[in-house]
């Protein structure tokens, strides 16, 4: 199952369905919790996080049982660093886990929709994740395994402070909240920044998925609640859910002058980007994410019939430690890997039928 989870290039979360799911990619809930009376990882020793990895393997089975979701273990020690950053590349753990394996760990169900971090910058991360705008879905699983584990664990909490977490940002209810967007239509009317810059004065951040602020390969961004302590759960979410319904009905508004104003180079963009993809021999990483960019918002335009699900492999076929532990071989040159990425992009394009009818 190890190996399957590292090779499968069909994430569950990156599905085209959801609520709004031409604009809005997935949703994601992170719940932060720490074990009463050891230090937080940052200041723990080695004892100490051996404790935390222990008290929660005790745990799992319980949870097992009252959620019926398999969990697998993988343990960071026993990974390669290009499995690692295989992980990291799939957004199931955080760079924090590569960087320091020893005594941290991450518990994936098969269809890679709950993670749990072992060791993390808290003791133990919830994250679960689902397709397009749906915060409640993942936020219910994230309380189910929550109540579970507070049965069986003893959780830091003080009744004034609420959740005790290593960094003053989460403390409260521990709560993160998120959603990846897609938005090429505020990218190329250059009204992304101002959604950026407004987004702190909301409580929120927005921030590339790849790239910078300068920079934004793929036009993905993610935003996310950046207070916690004293908002409920529920204030968080509808704060975080209003913020990004006003950004889809501005990134539609986008799309829709692009479709109006500049129909034929619309058109024509898309299609060579379903050219490119569909022939080249050697893509880059930037490229790819580019290219995938304009392919689907002409899929979300309807202005070329792409089967939907082959955005989610091609993103994940676009990344270098993905494609290096496909083949097996860390030390590909720079032009085996985008010969190779290339090959996936022609690949799964032929297996998903494309029509070119337009």
């Amino acid at each position: 199952m190890r190996e399957a989870i590292l090779k499968d290039n069909c994430l569950g979360w990156l599905q085209p369905e959801g609520a709004d799911n031409d604009v809005v990619l997935a949703s994601r809930i992170l719940l932060s919790r720490n074990l009463r009376d050891i230090p937080f990882p940052n200041r723990a020793d080695l004892h100490d996080l051996g404790k935390v990895e222990e008290q929660l393997a005790g745990a799992i089975p319980a949870l097992q049982a009252e959620t019926d979701e398999p969990l697998l273990v993988m343990e960071m020690e026993k990974l390669s660093p290009l499995q690692r950053e295989v992980l990291r590349e799939k957004q199931l753990i955080s760079e924090r886990l590569m960087r320091s394996p020893r005594h941290r760990a991450v518990y994936l169900t098969k269809k890679q929709d709950i993670s749990l971090m072992v060791n993390e910058d808290d003791h133990i991360r919830i994250q679960c994740i689902t397709a397009g705008l749906d915060l409640a879905k993942p936020l219910k699983k994230a309380f189910a395994i929550d109540d579970i584990l507070e049965e069986q664990l003893d959780i830091a909490f003080d009744e004034k402070m609420g959740y005790l977490t290593s960094s003053p940002t989460n403390l409260g209810t521990g709560l993160r909240a998120a959603v990846l967007l897609h938005l090429p239509g505020l990218v190329f009317t250059r009204n992304v920044s101002n959604i950026i810059n407004i987004s702190p004065q909301l409580g929120l951040a927005v921030r590339p998925l790849f790239g910078d602020e300068k920079e934004q390969p793929g036009c993905l961004f993610q935003i996310a609640n950046q207070l916690t302590l004293g908002y409920s759960e529920q204030e968080l979410i509808d704060n975080l859910r209003g913020a990004v319904t006003e950004i889809v009905a501005h990134e539609r508004r986008a799309r829709k002058a692009l479709a109006l104003y500049m129909k034929e180079r619309l058109e024509d963009e898309v299609w060579r980007a379903f050219g490119t993809l569909s022939y080249a021999r050697l893509l880059s990483e930037k490229e790819v994410l580019e290219l995938l960019s304009r392919l689907r918002l002409g899929m979300d335009l309807k202005l070329i019939r792409v089967a939907p699900e082959c955005y989610g492999q091609m993103l994940l076929a676009s990344r270098t430690s993905f494609l290096q532990n496909l083949a097996a071989n860390e030390n590909l040159s720079k032009t085996e890997i985008d010969r190779l990425r290339a090959q996936h992009m022609r690949r799964i394009i032929e297996e998903h039928q494309v029509s070119l009818e337009e």
